[in-house]
């Protein structure tokens, strides 16, 4: 999972297990509570996006805004794009250096 601020350009990155939405909004609620809970919170249609879990983050944070944005297109989600090739190109680098493809 990437979390990406737009503001900051600061990622955090959560390796999951799955994209079930129970793990999707816990790992949420990790990064809301490190760093605080965003205005807006813009995703890629993904199903554990969709599911009432998630959603229901909102009873949680009232203020909070999800918007859906089409997967993959890189005119709404450019800077995203982006971090996620630069974050591609660096566990392939780590990947090479340490010998290993896990």
């Amino acid at each position: 999972m990437v979390y990406h601020d737009h503001l900051t350009k600061f990622v955090i990155l959560k390796s999951l297990t799955s994209k079930r939405a129970e793990e999707v909004a816990y790992n949420l609620v990790v990064i809301f509570t490190l760093l605080g809970v965003p205005s807006i919170l813009q995703s890629d249609n993904g199903k554990e996006f969709a599911n009432n879990v998630v959603t229901s983050l909102k009873k949680f944070w009232p203020t909070l805004k999800i918007v859906h944005r089409k997967p993959r297109h890189s005119q709404n989600q450019g800077s995203v794009e982006r971090a996620n090739q630069y974050i591609e190109n660096m566990l392939c680098t780590w990947k090479q250096g340490n010998k290993s493809d896990h």
